[in-house]
């Protein structure tokens, strides 16, 4: 199964703490150039890792750093159940399954990410914003520890399509509008049912403005350098 979506190396990155920050500059330009802006689900073997936007939880006496600061870190496209990746398909999460399955159920209650994006792949068509501007995925997260280092793994969250985006697929990715980035991301808020609610209410502006990218030229908008023919849908 195959699935995609990116940032785009030419267009501005959206405005979110802690992009901008130095390490984080850092971090985002090598992993265009070794990816060229675009996630993948992460093999077995291969680590594709993708930047991840989280809020920190001092689970650590002796760390100093403030509880709730942003940071930027690589993570695993598919979420961990232990120490491994989960052995079904683990790389996105619809909304409504979020309060009840057991596996999405526990990462969702006390971790939760972001993933800042420019577009994404569904059956080929290449989705955007107006403008190409950028925009944040919500996620659910999951700690996985390896004897060579810890790392962390996410899956998308989804929810139902709306506008032009659900005359291609009936899912489509959360995108959470900034004002709602500080109750997504705080270690202290618990996800329940409340939290989920407010999160697709404020969705619901920017999922109606989601389009098929224009082609340029008169192109087709199959977008084949980010998504094969024929692989497999995202959501």
């Amino acid at each position: 199964m195959c699935a995609t979506y990116g940032l785009e190396p030419t267009m501005e990155l959206p405005n979110y703490e802690p992009l901008f920050q130095p390490e984080s500059q850092q971090l985002l330009e090598q992993w265009m150039d070794q990816r060229s802006g675009t996630a993948k689900i992460t093999g077995r073997k291969a680590r594709n890792l993708n930047p991840l936007i989280t809020a920190k939880a001092n689970t650590d006496s002796n760390d100093t750093a403030p509880e709730g600061k942003r940071q930027l870190d690589l993570a695993w496209w598919w979420l961990h159940l232990g120490n491994e990746p989960a052995q079904f398909s683990a790389f996105n999460a619809r909304d409504d399954k979020l309060l009840h399955s057991r596996v999405w159920k526990k990462p969702f209650a006390q971790h939760r990410g972001l993933a800042p994006a420019h577009w994404y792949i569904e059956k080929g068509q290449r989705f955007e914003l107006p403008n190409t501007q950028g925009y944040a995925i919500a996620t659910i997260t999951a700690p996985s520890h390896h004897p060579d280092g810890d790392l962390l793994s996410y899956a998308l969250v989804t929810r139902y399509a709306v506008a032009e985006a659900a005359t291609v697929h009936p899912r489509m990715p959360l995108l959470l509008p900034e004002e709602l980035h500080d109750d997504w991301l705080d270690p202290q808020l618990e996800g329940d049912e409340e939290l989920l609610a407010e999160a697709l209410a404020a969705s619901e502006s920017l999922s109606r403005q989601v389009r098929i990218a224009d082609a340029p030229n008169g192109a087709s908008t199959q977008h084949t350098s980010r998504a094969n023919p024929g692989e497999a849908t995202l959501f």
